[in-house]
């Protein structure tokens, strides 16, 4: 198996959030229009999630830690 590189596995998820960011909407409508949008939010999301975790190995498991708040409550 070839070297797992995790700064460039976390840039193609970075890259991937600037994609979804950028492209455009298909000449869809309604509902169909609403759906897309909103799985293009979630996926900006997702990727950028990944995009910006901090990482580790742990008993040989990347273990990626994701900020899912202001750090306060958990």
């Amino acid at each position: 198996m070839a070297e797992f590189d995790i700064e460039a596995f976390k840039k193609r998820f970075r890259d991937r959030a600037v994609a979804v960011r950028e492209r455009g909407i298909p000449p869809i409508e309604g509902e169909a229009r609403r759906m897309f949008i909103a799985s293009a939010e979630q996926d900006f999301i997702d990727y950028s999630l990944i995009g910006d975790a901090a990482w580790s190995i742990e008993e040989g498991m990347l273990v990626l830690r994701l900020p899912l708040g202001d750090g306060e409550d958990g």
